[in-house]
């Protein structure tokens, strides 16, 4: 929603076209993510303020940005060579995930996920609305920074890793809140736990359900989308 796949998006394909070097894609992928939810954090301190409406528009403007960047190097790609591995590169693989890549990822996940267990009390007053969580004693800006951040370094490093899967950060959230309450000291567990499995399983689907294995973003639209949608329509009264 902050666009940082759209970066990381734009940033792979940068590295696929003009650097050629190992470990170039990823690195870039990583680095433009982060860049693009900077934009946004930094549009949505435009407004002296980061409420969640702002800070969602300023990642719709933010990945719209990024995606037509990325449409411009598709179009100035080689279409024999180089549009092929930016295409398969966005919808999304771990065929080529390495061992070497889950170490990086969890030198950047557990202290990550650590400071965002050691908030989730905090979360739950955020949850509440900036007015209340500051009559609490909570510093909302600084919170919601110290939030972006971390989750932030998560997604990108992922995505830098794995290509674009999408939906799983839509869905998965919600199936969570649906199986064990509102609660963040549940809820982050449960999203963390629900999330591997779903991909998981997804993975499996996407090797075995033709002899050619499918892109697994694609997959993940496809289930998500629906279930995001029967999500949403049982959540209509609690929202009401």
């Amino acid at each position: 929603m902050l666009g940082v796949s759209a970066g990381a998006g734009f940033g792979a394909a940068l590295a696929i076209i003009y650097l050629p070097q190992p470990g170039a894609v990823q690195i870039c992928a990583f680095l433009f993510g982060l860049l693009a939810v900077g934009m946004c954090f930094l549009l949505g301190r435009s407004y002296r303020t980061t409420p969640t409406l702002v800070l969602i528009l300023s990642g719709i403007v933010v990945g719209a940005l990024f995606t037509a960047l990325l449409s411009l190097l598709k179009y100035a790609a080689d279409p024999e060579s180089k549009l092929p591995v930016i295409e398969f590169w966005l919808l999304g693989s771990l065929s080529g995930v390495t061992m070497r890549d889950v170490w990086v990822l969890l030198g950047l996940f557990v202290p990550c996920a650590a400071a965002l267990w050691a908030l989730k009390w905090r979360l739950n007053l955020l949850a509440l609305g900036d007015e209340e969580a500051r009559s609490l004693g909570v510093n909302v800006v600084v919170l919601r920074a110290v939030i972006i951040l971390a989750s932030t370094l998560i997604a990108a490093s992922t995505v830098a890793a794995a290509g674009i899967i999408g939906w799983v950060g839509l869905v998965i959230p919600h199936a969570a809140r649906i199986l064990v309450g509102a609660d963040f000291r549940r809820v982050l567990p449960a999203s963390a736990a629900i999330g591997a499995c779903y991909l998981m399983l997804v993975d499996d689907l996407a090797r075995t359900v033709t002899q050619a294995e499918l892109p697994i973003g694609v997959l993940t639209a496809i289930v998500g989308a629906p279930v995001f949608a029967l999500l949403l329509r049982r959540a209509r009264l609690g929202w009401a």
